[in-house]
């Protein structure tokens, strides 16, 4: 039977964005839909806008292999389309010596990944860089930096217009059916609910990926994992931005941990930091600032009293919750839920926006190529 178009990513995020725009670029006519009233409003724009290289996540891994992949992607993608962004380079620090173990894992398991760019600092090496920064240790990452999050995703959604397809806003999925013989018709609702069929269907939905896939006719239920809402809140600082680096602690449990980026405008920057809460909510309580000023002075004791202003809040898709492990990215196809045509990405956290145009690639190649 023939479809009206050849593939629907749902959600307009960075990697909604960039699995639209690689099924666009191999000539199949897409569309993808975003619930919001403009594309990037989830998790995409409550990020840190931080490029990062791959160093922390285990060998193998989705995350280790589209990290570094994606990475080299993005920066040549951002220097060819003229979008900001800076290649400032992340210090990794141990602000206590008996951090050095750690730190020291962190860099084999970097290399381990391919990560390029890396070399171990004393203490006396990192203030060299940093004068204002405390450490006893660190592992300098030239190839990490920060980039316009938002100028990346326009210029996606200009591309896959410019290549035929749409980016289709105040378009909520309300599910799919598959067709026999392949093919899905697909449901949306809003102000101009309607049916149409396609190809192939790729939920990338971020926070909104387990619901949808629950609107999924046949899609047993038992492979839709739990979601934990991993909130992160951020903290601007008044005056100088202190560092030039991004400059990150040790991770903690689940997350990075709460660092230091000075964006693109010059302003200083401090978060997330991790709490798991039951629903989204994007308030920022200046009383946890308080957490904010022990843990970043360990890395910059001259923060301060009162420097810190609550700015923003974001929600991370965890499939983890409090006390376990960080887990992987989740590209599910057919093999895991038995419907061919379909990718249902989940747990689609950091390092996302850094990987987005090769796990876009990675959705394409494993449906079509």
């Amino acid at each position: 039977m023939g479809f009206e178009t050849d593939a629907i990513v749902i959600g307009a995020g960075a990697v909604g964005l960039a699995t639209g725009r690689a099924f666009a670029l191999r000539g199949h006519e897409t569309l993808v839909l975003e619930a919001q009233g403009a594309i990037g409003q989830g998790i995409s724009s409550r990020n840190s806008e931080v490029i990062h290289a791959g160093l922390y996540y285990p060998t193998g891994s989705l995350k280790a292999r589209l990290c570094v992949v994606g990475r080299q992607l993005l920066y040549a993608y951002l220097d060819k389309y003229h979008i900001a962004h800076e290649r400032c380079g992340k210090l990794i620090v141990a602000t206590e010596p008996h951090e050095a173990a750690r730190l020291e894992a962190i860099f084999r398991q970097a290399e381990a990944n391919g990560v390029e760019g890396l070399q171990r600092l004393s203490g006396e090496q990192a203030r060299a860089l940093e004068p204002e920064l405390q450490a006893t240790a660190a592992i300098l990452s030239s190839t990490s930096g920060v980039m316009d999050a938002h100028g990346y995703m326009a210029n996606m959604a200009g591309e896959i217009a410019a290549l035929g397809g749409a980016v289709v806003v105040n378009t909520p999925f309300a599910g799919a059916t598959p067709l026999e013989g392949g093919g899905f018709v697909v449901r949306t609702g809003g102000e101009a609910a309607t049916e149409v069929t396609t190809r192939y269907l790729v939920i990338a939905a971020g926070l909104g990926a387990q619901p949808a896939a629950a609107t999924i006719d046949s899609f047993p239920a038992e492979k839709i994992p739990a979601l934990h809402y991993g909130k992160g809140v951020y903290f601007t600082c008044a005056g100088k931005a202190p560092f030039r680096h991004l400059v990150y602690p040790l991770p903690i449990p689940g997350a990075l941990g709460t660092h230091y980026r000075r964006d693109l405008g010059g302003q200083a920057r401090f978060g997330p930091d991790l709490d798991f809460v039951e629903a989204p909510d994007y308030t920022v309580d200046p009383a946890r600032a308080a957490s904010f000023y022990d843990t970043i002075r360990r890395f910059w004791p001259g923060l301060k009293d009162d420097a810190l202003v609550p700015d923003y809040a974001g929600i991370r898709p965890k499939l983890h919750g409090p006390g376990e492990p960080q887990t992987d990215f989740r590209i599910d196809g057919a093999n895991a839920h038995g419907i061919a045509g379909l990718i249902a990405l989940f747990g689609i956290e950091s390092p996302g926006l850094t990987s987005s145009l090769a796990i876009g690639d990675e959705v394409v190649r494993r449906l079509v190529d």
